[in-house]
């Protein structure tokens, strides 16, 4: 029986090391700061504070703004940017914090309205009403920002949104994620960890041939941002619980909706399933549901060509109607 102890503690010190050693790896490895960032971008300055963007396509294009899922970033759009910009569209891609490479002050709120609220800013500071687009995770800040403002954008098209409806209010963090050192140590462990990054990617594609190096190595750009692992831990529990009180969780409010709506879903999407597109799209009035086949939940990355395909015929369909 002791000897059973000895081993057992023996594993749990090692295992307290080894994380406590990939804690120490991210710490070091986050040196960077905003002048790190990518020249093909710059900052817009909002009273959140500075918030980068990636833009391109001519100053007269009808505007388009993107916005990425979690642990994305504007660099992830590069492919549809151009193809984009190629159609005549001006097309903008921003970081919303704390992802890339935007401010994130200490103690930040990153909860959905926050997020929200800093998207509709951007808007002001740019002076444009856009065609938004936004996936995942990114999808309930920009569903909030158009429910609060819908004057603010000409229409919304939402890919593989992650937007959990009607919720409780029962959810809680898991009680060993509660304290904030112990989810520093997770998040070192996996989001900002260089040797899980493929598996982790992998779990959210269908096509795991498509978590090529250059893909991770995009992924991956931001992680080397001084504080990366800390303001993600802090962030972790507004993807983890889903909000209340918001418009954005309400399916009544999407009932509702005034606003031109187009859903583009990966028909082998296991994060957010398929039916969860089509009730959405029974919610919406005039909601205008796109599958592709043949990938998962990251189609502008499992199948770059057909997702900006769909998303210049969805647009374009948006435009014509308005």
């Amino acid at each position: 029986m002791r000897f059973l102890l000895r081993i057992f503690i023996v594993l749990l010190v090692l295992v307290v090391m080894g994380l406590g050693a990939l804690r120490l790896a991210a710490h070091l490895r986050e040196t960077d700061d905003a002048s790190s960032s990518p020249g093909i971008g710059g900052f817009v300055q909002t009273e959140y504070g500075r918030i980068y963007a990636i833009t391109m396509g001519p100053e007269t294009g009808d505007p388009v703004l993107l916005i990425h899922g979690s642990v994305g970033w504007s660099g992830t759009w590069v492919h549809t940017l151009e193809r984009l910009a190629e159609a005549g569209y001006r097309a903008t891609a921003i970081d919303v914090p704390p992802m890339g490479y935007s401010d994130r002050p200490e103690g930040a709120d990153y909860g959905r309205a926050a997020s929200a609220a800093r998207i509709l800013a951007v808007m002001d500071a740019l002076g444009v009403s856009p065609h938004i687009v936004a996936h995942s995770f990114g999808a309930g800040a920009a569903v909030e920002a158009v429910m609060q403002q819908p004057d603010m954008a000409q229409s919304l098209t939402i890919i593989a949104g992650a937007l959990p409806l009607d919720p409780d209010g029962s959810a809680s963090l898991p009680a060993p994620l509660r304290p904030a050192w112990l989810r520093e140590v997770v998040v070192s462990a996996s989001v900002t960890n260089p040797l899980v990054a493929r598996p982790l990617l992998q779990a959210f594609l269908h096509r795991d041939a498509a978590a090529t190096d250059e893909v991770l190595a995009t992924l991956s750009q931001p992680a080397t941002q001084d504080g990366a692992t800390e303001a993600l831990a802090h962030w972790l529990p507004t993807l983890l619980i889903p909000p209340v009180g918001l418009p954005s969780v309400s399916s009544q409010a999407y009932r509702e909706f005034s606003l031109p709506v187009a859903l583009i879903w990966g028909a082998e999407d296991t994060t957010t399933p398929l039916s969860q597109g089509q009730n959405l799209a029974e919610l919406i009035p005039e909601a205008r549901l796109t599958v592709l086949p043949d990938v998962g939940h990251i189609p502008m990355i499992e199948d770059a060509e057909a997702f900006d395909a769909a998303l210049l015929a969805v647009l374009g369909a948006l435009v014509e109607a308005r």
